[in-house]
Parts: structure tokens; sequence; C-alpha cells
């Protein structure tokens, strides 16, 4: 009687133990878990603002799947290109088609509609790549505001940082050089390079403090990438 007691305290230390540690590693092992519901809901609102014609708001709901990094519903790609394609982002939506057959193959539920298209995406991607006003994208080149679309500005020294003096690399800064003479003794003269000074006139801007030359910000290019879709005109 007293053993089966014994054995029957031991057994319910073990349950309770394993429940314990259950208790514990639940809520980290449920963390792991891939929330496919809420996925299933942004794919779901995604595809009903399409139906209602609201391509901007279904781009977001698209982009939000994206960033939560769970898998992707198989037929997403083929939406959110369509999407993408009633937005103007010709080059993305192709980008998107191709993954969906990538993904799928001919097996892809909306195989015939992605065939369709890429046909419909021909055009445009043909006037983007013949437009001289927007980047192989789409997406229009704006003035560049430093130089105003010159390509060259006047700009603070990139060598002396506007300072107008750099330091002297003959001595270094210190204004000497040193100099062994026969006797191997190390003697100390004033550098000639600098007249002692340890620093030398900017030899790129000359003391002007600017330099004239490409701008930086847009490469000389007198153009900047915007996130405006252009329509290839003036």
């Amino acid at each position: 009687m007293r053993l089966n007691m014994t054995i029957g305290l031991n057994r319910l230390r073990k349950y309770a133990f394993i429940f314990l540690l259950w208790m514990l590693y639940w809520p980290s092992y449920a963390q792991l878990q891939p929330n496919l519901g809420s996925t299933s809901r942004l794919m779901d609102n995604a595809v009903n603002a399409m139906e209602n014609k609201n391509f901007t708001v279904a781009n977001n709901y698209f982009r939000e799947i994206i960033k939560s990094n769970l898998p992707i519903p198989p037929e997403m790609p083929y939406f959110f290109a369509t999407t993408l394609f009633e937005l103007g982002q010709y080059h993305n939506s192709s980008s998107f088609i191709q993954k969906y057959l990538d993904l799928n193959g001919f097996e892809g539920e909306h195989y015939d509609e992605a065939r369709v298209l890429i046909e419909k995406l021909e055009a445009p991607l043909a006037e983007i790549a013949s437009c001289n006003r927007c980047d192989s994208k789409g997406y229009r080149y704006q003035t560049c505001q430093t130089c105003h679309g010159e390509g060259h500005t006047d700009q603070e020294c990139s060598l002396c940082k506007g300072l107008g003096i750099i330091g002297c690399s003959r001595c270094t800064g210190d204004g000497l050089v040193t100099k062994r003479n026969v006797f191997n003794i190390l003697e100390y003269f004033e550098c000639d390079r600098c007249e002692g000074k340890g620093r030398l006139t900017c030899t790129k801007c000359e003391g002007s403090l600017v330099e004239h030359g490409e701008c930086r910000t847009c490469q000389g290019k007198g153009q900047i990438e915007s996130e405006i879709v252009c329509n290839h005109l003036d």
C-alpha cells in the first residue's frame, strides 16, 4: 500500500514537472509559428481593395505581407503584379509576374491571366527603355537642387574641408625635417616646402575654400532619381 502511494506521488510529480515545462515554453513556441491567419486576412483585404478599384490600398496590403516575412501565398505575386500595373509601376509589375511564373509554372491558378499581363507590359516597358526622362524602372528624373541641373557647382573644398590650408606632407605638419649627417647624428632642419610652418595653402582650392567641379549630389548628371512614375512627356 505504502509502495503504491510512493509510486503515485512520483507520477504526480512527473506530470506536474511536464506541465510546468509546457507552460514555460509554450509562449515561445507559439511565437515561432507562422501567423498564417494574418497573411490570409491581408490577402483578402488586398483582393477586396482590387475589386473596388482601390489599387493604392491594395498595394499597401501586399507590402505588409512582404514586410511580415511570413510565407507568401502562391497566387499573391500575380495579384500584386496586377495592382502594380494599374498603378503604372510597370517594371515592378514585370518583376512580380515573373516571380509568379517561377513559383507556379503552368500550374498557377492565374497562369493564363499572367501571360496576358506580360503581353500588356511589353508596350509600357519599351516606352520606359526609350525614355530619357526616367530611369530603367520608369521613375521620373528630377532636377538636382544642389547644382540646379548644371552638373557642376561651387562646393566646400573636399581636400581642406573649407579651411583653405592643408598639412605639409613632407614634414607631416611639424615644420621640421630630419637628416643624418656623415657622423650618423640626427640633425633637424626647417622644412623648405612649407618654410617651417607645417602647413600649406590648399592645392585644390588654392585657399578660396571652395572647389568648382562635378556636383557630388548628382555625380555630374544634373538629375537625381525620384519616386514619381514618369509619363514620358515634357
